[in-house]
């Protein structure tokens, strides 16, 4: 069981902002990629790993009373000093689709899924936006994340369906086809509302932890 989400149909506001997004990405794309298959991306694993801990140091900066969650007004606090401008809806719709598990706090995985959700509404140019972090790598490391999904929505809606997953792990090397278990299980652990579909936000959830963000080992994409 990974995670679930209360209200399926509470964000699609956001939802819809973050598949416009991807949409025009995509559309943007030259059609020549860093991934040209499954391998090429978990090769990156560590790499990405090491670099989204980095965010950790951030993390416990806003954590101010270090309860290990960030909340409402601390989010407030933390955007207002990154200088990162939003709506009041944007942070609400913001802390309200990150915190997943309903706690009214913002944990470590939550904030880094937060930070590459505003990167990519806000986009890269505007008010400099990860260069406040302190961290030059982490723009690349987004965009990086940002072209994973690219790779796996294969028909460029904004949005993954479980055929994009398969024809994904299936693709590059069809005489090592991954079993269809295993390309369910990774595509169920991404949609959480059941609907079908995955969008950027729930792929990012899932990517994290299988990047090895909570432990130290990272999970194949294409075993168990």
């Amino acid at each position: 069981m990974f995670y679930c989400c209360n209200s399926p149909n509470k964000y699609k506001r956001l939802d819809a902002k973050l598949e416009r997004k991807m949409v025009e990405a995509k559309k943007g794309s030259s059609g020549d990629h860093n991934f040209k298959s499954i391998n090429s991306i978990i090769m990156k694993f560590p790499q990405l790993r090491d670099s989204l801990k980095n965010i950790r140091a951030v993390f416990e900066q806003y954590d101010e009373d270090s309860n290990g969650t960030i909340d409402h007004e601390e989010l407030k606090k933390c955007l207002q000093k990154l200088q990162l401008h939003l709506t009041e809806e944007e942070v609400e719709d913001l802390f309200h689709s990150c915190d997943i598990d309903g706690h009214e706090g913002i944990q470590f995985n939550e904030f880094i899924v937060l930070l590459c959700l505003i990167y990519l509404l806000k986009g890269p140019s505007s008010s400099n936006t990860m260069s406040r972090l302190g961290s030059p790598q982490l723009e690349a490391t987004f965009d990086t994340v940002i072209e994973v999904f690219l790779f796996l929505d294969k028909n460029g809606n904004g949005k993954l369906n479980k055929n994009d997953m398969v024809k994904a792990l299936n693709d590059a090397s069809p005489q090592e086809k991954s079993p269809s278990h295993i390309s369910r299980t990774r595509f169920e652990e991404m949609d959480w509302d059941r609907n079908g579909q995955v969008s950027f936000r729930e792929f990012l959830f899932a990517f994290i932890k299988w990047v090895g963000i909570d432990t130290d080992e990272e999970m194949s994409l294409t075993g168990g």
